[in-house]
């Protein structure tokens, strides 16, 4: 059964003849009798009693028609629904971020909804790890993150800005005054630090191990907002990018010095998946934005 037959069966039930049908339809009459010829094949049962010139609906007929009438209509409005999604007057986009990238995708995300107030937009934030799970089941459409790492050709990676780690520290903190210090520095410092699990943890981790280091850490805290209002207190220091105190006027980002500090802030995609207008398009905004968050 096709969608042609049914848009031919239907409006030859509208108009009682085959010639006016076909006529309508831009089609031949024997092209319209051959098709639902087939129609009724297919079905088992006649659709139309043939009188003449004329034709008209037998009960079959009758009782189909609402179902085919019900198909076409499903059928024209799915493709405006795909329509009004590449004009983006409708849809949903699912977008999944890590706290350091909070900032960039507010004031992405704050343009996108004004110039496309009818995309739903849902947001997930998340550790690194949590993020790219979602991504490989389909549950997102993109993520913002620090990863850099490819797992099984799965996804792949835009790249937005570049980002230092960083020490946090109040303004009032001895060393706010600074603009840089060296990873091997460090040690005699009270921190804070995000609970194993995250991206950025895991990444200091691996540097300290490389340069031989161990922290003085007070506190582990597994999200992100509840360390930078402890830091914000004064007492203590936390290590992340420099891109995670954007919206915290009170608090500096003093760059740590030594190999590897600097890592690239990544829009991550599903890989071989249909890429959605409204993703692509706030990608572009993100990218615009991301001019500014050069650390």
């Amino acid at each position: 059964m096709e969608l042609r037959q049914l848009k031919y069966f239907a409006k030859a039930a509208e108009l009682q003849n085959f010639t006016e049908a076909s006529n309508l339809l831009f089609i031949t009459q024997s092209t319209l009798s051959q098709q639902i010829k087939q129609l009724e094949e297919e079905l088992g049962i006649p659709l139309f009693d043939r009188i003449a010139k004329r034709v008209r609906l037998t009960e079959a007929g009758k009782t189909f028609l609402p179902y085919a009438q019900k198909t076409i209509k499903d059928s024209e409005d799915g493709k405006n629904m795909l329509k009004d999604m590449m004009k983006l007057n409708t849809g949903a986009l699912t977008i999944g971020v890590t706290y350091g990238l909070t900032n960039l995708l507010t004031k992405a995300v704050l343009e996108f909804a004004a110039q496309y107030p009818n995309i739903q937009l849902q947001i997930s934030f998340g550790t690194t790890q949590e993020l790219i799970a979602k991504l490989e089941q389909g549950q997102l459409d993109l993520m913002l993150s620090f990863s850099q790492q490819e797992k099984n050709g799965g996804y792949h990676t835009t790249p937005l800005f570049s980002s230092c780690l960083a020490l946090i520290v109040h303004t009032s903190h001895p060393m706010a005054d600074r603009k840089q210090i060296s990873i091997k520095n460090l040690n005699s410092l009270p921190l804070l630090l995000p609970s194993s699990g995250y991206s950025i943890r895991n990444y200091l981790d691996t540097l300290l191990q490389r340069n031989n280091l161990s922290l003085d850490l007070k506190m582990e805290v597994n999200d992100i907002n509840t360390l930078l209002h402890l830091v914000n207190s004064g007492r203590w220091g936390t290590i992340l990018m420099g891109s995670s105190i954007f919206s915290h006027p009170d608090l500096k980002a003093v760059k740590i010095t030594g190999e590897g500090m600097t890592r690239m802030a990544n829009i991550t995609w599903p890989s071989g998946a249909y890429q959605k207008k409204s993703a692509a398009t706030l990608s572009a905004l993100l990218a615009n934005y991301a001019e500014d968050y050069v650390i």
